[in-house]
Formats: C-alpha cells, sequence, structure tokens
C-alpha cells in the first residue's frame, strides 16, 4: 500500500533550516544554486504539467491575485508574509500530488498545515475550500499568536514519556506552563508554552541528558490551548464547508487513526489546539498495510523520521518517481 505524506511548514526545523540557509547564503555560487532549484521545482511544475498550471491559476482567480509570481519570484520577505506562505505550501503540495497519475495513494496523512492537502488529494474537500480554509487558518493563527507571548522548542533524544513528565513538573514548579504540541518520533518531539517556560525547559532538557533542547524561531504556540481562540474562530469556516465521502482514508493529527466518515474527519481538523501524533499516525498506517511512503513536498522532513522508525520500508520523495525526476534541478547539482 502507498501513502502520501504531506508535511507542513517545517516549524520543528526552523532554527536548523535558518541557520543553515543564511551560512550557505555567504557563498554566492551557493546562493544562486539553492534559489533557482527552489523557483524551478515549482516553475517546473507550472510549466511541464498541465494540471499544475490549472491548479495555479485557479488558486489564482480565487485569491484575487497572483500568488504564483510571489511563488517564482517573489523574495524571502514576500515569501514569508503570513497571507502567502500557507497558500503556497498547500498548493505546492496539491499541484505535486495531482499532476501525476503514475502512482496511486492508497492511504493519505498531513503533518499539521499537511492535513489540508491531504484531504484535497483524496476528495474530501474541495480545493478552493482547502485553499479557504489554509488562508483563513494562517490570518486567524498570526491574530491569535500575536496576542500571546509564546513560543516552541524541539526536544531531541529523551523519551516522549520522559519529556511529557518532565513537563508537568516544571509547569508545577515554575508556573509556567507548557504543552506537548509534536510527537514527531521517537525521541523527537516539539514542546509549546510561555516564553520563559520554553527556556526553562530547554535548559532542564539540555542537563538531563537532550541531544538537542532549542527554542525554536517561530512566534506562538500551536497546537496547543492557547490557540483555542483560533480554534473557534476557525470552526466557524469549518462549518461553513462541505464534507464529502472520502476515496480512500486519511491518517489524522488529531487520532493517528484512518478515517473515511465526513464528520469524523470535520470534527478532527480543529487540530489547531490539539498535539500532532504523528509517531501514532506512522505506527497506525503501517499496522495497516502501508509498506511504501511518498512524501509530497520540497524537501525531506518526513521521509528522515519515517526512516528511523521502520528502515525496512520504501521511503522517497514523489519527485523520485519517473515523471518528475527529469525535471527536478537538484539532479543537475
Amino acid at each position: 500500500m502507498n501513502a502520501f505524506i504531506f508535511p507542513g511548514q517545517g516549524c520543528q526545523n526552523a532554527r536548523d533550516m535558518i541557520t543553515l540557509k543564511n551560512s550557505l547564503y555567504k557563498l554566492p555560487e551557493i546562493k544562486q544554486i539553492l534559489y533557482k532549484c527552489n523557483s524551478s521545482l515549482l516553475k517546473e511544475l507550472y510549466d511541464n504539467f498541465p494540471k499544475a498550471k490549472e491548479i495555479f491559476e485557479l488558486a489564482n482567480d480565487f485569491l484575487g491575485r497572483r500568488i504564483t509570481d510571489v511563488m517564482f519570484y517573489g523574495t524571502e520577505q514576500q515569501l514569508m508574509e503570513t497571507q502567502n506562505t500557507q497558500p503556497a505550501v498547500f498548493l505546492y503540495e496539491v499541484a505535486l500530488a495531482l499532476s501525476q497519475d503514475h502512482i496511486s495513494p492508497d492511504v493519505v496523512a498531513g503533518h499539521s498545515l499537511g492535513e489540508f492537502a491531504a484531504l484535497v488529494v483524496n476528495g474530501t474537500i474541495s480545493f478552493e475550500d482547502g485553499l479557504n480554509l489554509v488562508l483563513h487558518r494562517a490570518l486567524i493563527a498570526q491574530k491569535t499568536c500575536e496576542n500571546t507571548n509564546t513560543a516552541m522548542g524541539a526536544v531531541i533524544g529523551l523519551s516522549d514519556e520522559y519529556v511529557a513528565r518532565r513537563i508537568k513538573e516544571i509547569w508545577d514548579e515554575t508556573g509556567e506552563p507548557v504543552y506537548f504540541a509534536n510527537y514527531n518520533g521517537p525521541g523527537q518531539v516539539v514542546i509549546s508554552g510561555s516564553k520563559k517556560g520554553i527556556r526553562q525547559a530547554c535548559k532542564a532538557f539540555m542537563k538531563e541528558g537532550a541531544k538537542k533542547a532549542v527554542p525554536l524561531m517561530i512566534g506562538g504556540s500551536f497546537h496547543t490551548p492557547y490557540m483555542e481562540e483560533a480554534r473557534l474562530e476557525l470552526k466557524k469556516h469549518i462549518d461553513e464547508t462541505i464534507f464529502n465521502s472520502p476515496v480512500i482514508p486519511v491518517c489524522q493529527c488529531v487520532d493517528g487513526e484512518l478515517n473515511l466518515d465526513p464528520e469524523k474527519i470535520k470534527n478532527n481538523l480543529e487540530h489547531i489546539t490539539h498535539p500532532v501524533l504523528w509517531t501514532h499516525m506512522v505506527h497506525n498506517m503501517v499496522s495497516s498495510g502501508v509498506d511504501k511512503f511518498y512524501e509530497v513536498g520540497p524537501d525531506d522532513t518526513l521521509q528522515k523520521i519515517v526512516t528511523r522508525m521502520y528502515p525496512e520500508k520504501k521511503i522517497t520523495t514523489i519527485w523520485s518517481i519517473p515523471i518528475y525526476k527529469q525535471y527536478n534541478p537538484l539532479n543537475n547539482i
């Protein structure tokens, strides 16, 4: 069985990505290569696959502006604007999944934001409704984050059980809230809470043997009760959306289960206040018969996580399939 897995914004690796990017960009020749690859992946889709072009133009019409111009030619500052970032990630993933018929998924799963693309690909919601929800989610979440003094942190090298127990103890000891946000894989988690709480938790975890425990360069406290106001506002838009019976199941962030019931899928989409159970999701997909994972995105964030959990499974990027491989600019470096 094939699973298409859709990454979110990759916030759990934001610090590493920014540090690496800034270091590499000091070398003009590397900066040119990275910029070319980033824009070329999108342009190759648009120029060579009619279905992708149709999806991109549909997004332009729906938004009333050419988001493709930002995606292809925009500056880093433009790409980081809330109204552009999440819709661009969603648009890219949907176009990449639907512009080929070489591989068909038997299951779809998305990490946080990626779940919206997964629900379009399996037919639960329309592309337009998915784009509408993603745009509202981004703007609503930004508004909530601006009103809270919160942060997120990555913890690597300690068991999930240990981290879960310790964040409760740290909260009790300091009075600073700390929550579990992402169960990304065994020994790889993301925590959220007050800025002071996250700093104190990361400091404690480093002393207690973590390989890495660092605050992330991202504002807000996603997948925690801090986002309750955003959840309630987003729920209004979710309730106005038509949810169809999907053609294949989706493995969702909230419960980690493979779901086919439109009403259950709809209720689970309010995941902005709930931890992402990615570890549980992967285990359940494998238990259901999935033996091939294709990451539908520009990098290998989810591939690395799944490979550490199930090295014997086939885990790759959708860019590796023959119809896409010839257009991937990374092949020419």
